[in-house]
Protein backbone atom coordinates (compact mmCIF):
# COMPACT_ATOMS: atom_id res chain seq x y z
CA UNK A 1 0.00 0.00 0.00
CA UNK A 2 1.72 3.67 -0.86
CA UNK A 3 2.22 6.03 1.40
CA UNK A 4 -0.67 8.77 0.01
CA UNK A 5 -3.16 5.75 0.72
CA UNK A 6 -2.09 4.96 4.70
CA UNK A 7 -2.06 8.74 5.13
CA UNK A 8 -5.37 9.20 3.59
CA UNK A 9 -7.05 6.24 5.74
CA UNK A 10 -5.17 7.96 9.20
CA UNK A 11 -6.20 11.18 8.38
CA UNK A 12 -9.83 9.62 7.78
CA UNK A 13 -9.58 7.77 11.13
CA UNK A 14 -8.33 10.75 13.10
CA UNK A 15 -11.06 13.06 11.90
CA UNK A 16 -13.75 10.53 12.87
CA UNK A 17 -11.45 10.45 16.36
CA UNK A 18 -11.70 14.28 17.12
CA UNK A 19 -15.66 13.93 16.04
CA UNK A 20 -16.23 10.89 18.45
CA UNK A 21 -14.30 13.07 21.45
CA UNK A 22 -16.42 16.03 21.12
CA UNK A 23 -19.93 13.80 20.51
CA UNK A 24 -22.11 13.95 23.96
CA UNK A 25 -24.46 11.01 22.64
CA UNK A 26 -23.10 7.89 20.27
CA UNK A 27 -25.64 5.07 19.15
CA UNK A 28 -23.84 2.11 17.28
CA UNK A 29 -26.31 0.74 15.24
CA UNK A 30 -26.95 -2.20 12.44
CA UNK A 31 -28.43 -1.13 9.03
CA UNK A 32 -28.00 -4.61 6.93
CA UNK A 33 -31.33 -4.77 5.01
CA UNK A 34 -32.39 -1.16 5.27
CA UNK A 35 -33.36 0.22 1.30
CA UNK A 36 -32.22 3.35 0.04
CA UNK A 37 -34.90 5.26 0.92
CA UNK A 38 -35.36 4.20 4.46
CA UNK A 39 -31.53 5.61 4.86
CA UNK A 40 -32.17 8.59 3.32
CA UNK A 41 -35.28 9.23 5.87
CA UNK A 42 -32.97 8.19 8.69
CA UNK A 43 -30.24 10.48 7.45
CA UNK A 44 -32.63 13.75 6.96
CA UNK A 45 -34.38 13.38 10.07
CA UNK A 46 -31.31 12.60 12.09
CA UNK A 47 -29.71 15.88 9.79
CA UNK A 48 -32.77 17.80 10.74
CA UNK A 49 -32.16 17.08 14.98
CA UNK A 50 -28.10 18.14 13.95
CA UNK A 51 -27.01 14.60 14.61
CA UNK A 52 -24.99 13.04 11.97
CA UNK A 53 -24.83 9.28 11.10
CA UNK A 54 -21.66 7.57 9.70
CA UNK A 55 -21.10 4.30 7.80
CA UNK A 56 -17.66 3.41 8.78
CA UNK A 57 -15.64 0.00 8.33
CA UNK A 58 -14.80 -1.61 11.90
CA UNK A 59 -11.22 -1.22 11.63
CA UNK A 60 -11.50 2.23 11.46
CA UNK A 61 -14.13 2.63 13.72
CA UNK A 62 -12.21 0.70 16.23
CA UNK A 63 -8.87 2.63 15.58
CA UNK A 64 -10.97 6.03 15.86
CA UNK A 65 -12.59 4.97 18.84
CA UNK A 66 -9.19 4.01 20.42
CA UNK A 67 -7.71 7.39 19.50
CA UNK A 68 -10.90 9.33 21.22
CA UNK A 69 -10.24 7.40 24.11
CA UNK A 70 -14.20 5.08 23.83
CA UNK A 71 -13.59 1.72 25.75
CA UNK A 72 -16.20 -0.30 26.12
CA UNK A 73 -17.84 -0.30 23.14
CA UNK A 74 -15.58 -2.98 21.06
CA UNK A 75 -18.06 -5.68 21.16
CA UNK A 76 -20.60 -3.63 19.28
CA UNK A 77 -18.11 -2.83 16.08
CA UNK A 78 -19.31 -6.23 14.19
CA UNK A 79 -20.75 -6.47 11.36
CA UNK A 80 -22.24 -3.59 9.40
CA UNK A 81 -21.67 -0.90 11.45
CA UNK A 82 -23.32 2.94 11.67
CA UNK A 83 -22.53 5.34 14.04
CA UNK A 84 -24.73 7.89 14.91
CA UNK A 85 -23.32 10.62 17.15
CA UNK A 86 -24.40 14.21 18.09
CA UNK A 87 -22.22 16.80 20.34
CA UNK A 88 -25.06 18.65 21.48
CA UNK A 89 -25.30 19.38 24.70
CA UNK A 90 -28.96 20.73 24.43
CA UNK A 91 -30.89 17.33 24.03
CA UNK A 92 -28.59 14.02 24.14
CA UNK A 93 -31.68 12.11 24.12
CA UNK A 94 -32.50 12.81 20.51
CA UNK A 95 -30.10 10.10 18.66
CA UNK A 96 -31.82 8.02 20.57
CA UNK A 97 -35.40 9.10 20.32
CA UNK A 98 -35.12 9.05 16.21
CA UNK A 99 -32.82 5.83 15.93
CA UNK A 100 -35.46 3.96 18.09
CA UNK A 101 -38.66 5.07 16.32
CA UNK A 102 -37.08 4.02 13.33
CA UNK A 103 -36.14 0.44 14.94
CA UNK A 104 -39.48 -0.13 15.75
CA UNK A 105 -41.12 0.88 12.47
CA UNK A 106 -38.41 -1.31 10.50
CA UNK A 107 -37.08 -4.74 11.54
CA UNK A 108 -34.03 -4.59 9.70
CA UNK A 109 -32.26 -1.93 11.86
CA UNK A 110 -31.10 -2.13 15.34
CA UNK A 111 -29.19 -0.42 18.03
CA UNK A 112 -26.12 -2.25 19.25
CA UNK A 113 -25.19 -0.41 21.53
CA UNK A 114 -24.02 3.25 22.60
CA UNK A 115 -22.23 5.67 24.98
CA UNK A 116 -24.21 8.25 26.86
CA UNK A 117 -22.17 11.70 28.00
CA UNK A 118 -18.93 8.64 28.50
CA UNK A 119 -20.95 6.17 30.11
CA UNK A 120 -21.52 2.70 28.21
CA UNK A 121 -25.17 1.73 27.68
CA UNK A 122 -26.78 -0.89 26.94
CA UNK A 123 -29.56 -1.44 24.00
CA UNK A 124 -31.88 -1.53 27.23
CA UNK A 125 -30.92 1.84 28.54
CA UNK A 126 -31.07 3.31 24.76
CA UNK A 127 -34.37 2.00 24.60
CA UNK A 128 -35.75 4.05 28.25
CA UNK A 129 -33.63 7.49 27.18
CA UNK A 130 -35.33 7.53 24.37
CA UNK A 131 -38.84 6.99 25.93
CA UNK A 132 -37.94 10.39 27.34
CA UNK A 133 -39.72 13.35 25.79
CA UNK A 134 -37.20 15.86 24.05
CA UNK A 135 -35.97 19.56 25.85
CA UNK A 136 -39.06 21.03 24.07
CA UNK A 137 -41.71 18.55 25.20
CA UNK A 138 -40.04 18.71 29.13
CA UNK A 139 -40.39 22.29 28.70
CA UNK A 140 -44.14 22.49 28.34
CA UNK A 141 -44.49 19.88 30.83
CA UNK A 142 -42.57 22.13 33.43
CA UNK A 143 -44.87 25.33 32.23
CA UNK A 144 -48.10 22.99 32.43
CA UNK A 145 -47.21 22.57 36.13
CA UNK A 146 -46.55 25.81 36.63
CA UNK A 147 -49.37 27.42 35.27
CA UNK A 148 -51.85 24.83 37.19
CA UNK A 149 -52.25 26.80 40.72
CA UNK A 150 -52.63 30.41 38.88
CA UNK A 151 -55.24 28.37 36.24
CA UNK A 152 -56.92 26.98 39.50
CA UNK A 153 -57.21 30.02 41.29
CA UNK A 154 -58.81 31.66 38.59
CA UNK A 155 -61.15 29.03 37.89
CA UNK A 156 -62.40 29.69 41.76
CA UNK A 157 -62.14 33.47 41.53
CA UNK A 158 -64.57 33.17 38.53
CA UNK A 159 -66.89 30.48 40.37
CA UNK A 160 -67.42 33.18 43.36
CA UNK A 161 -68.11 35.93 40.74
CA UNK A 162 -70.59 33.36 38.96
CA UNK A 163 -72.62 32.46 42.33
CA UNK A 164 -72.89 36.25 43.55
CA UNK A 165 -74.31 37.47 40.57
CA UNK A 166 -76.93 34.51 41.00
Amino acid sequence: MSKAIIAKKEKLVDDFAAELKEAKAILVIDYLGLTVEEVTNLRKDLRDANVKMKVIKNTYLKRAAEKAGIEGLEDTFVGPTAVVYTADVEDITEPARIVSKYEDDIDALSIKGGMLEGKVASQEEIKKLAAIPGREGLLSMLVSVLQAPVRNFAYAVKAVADSKDE
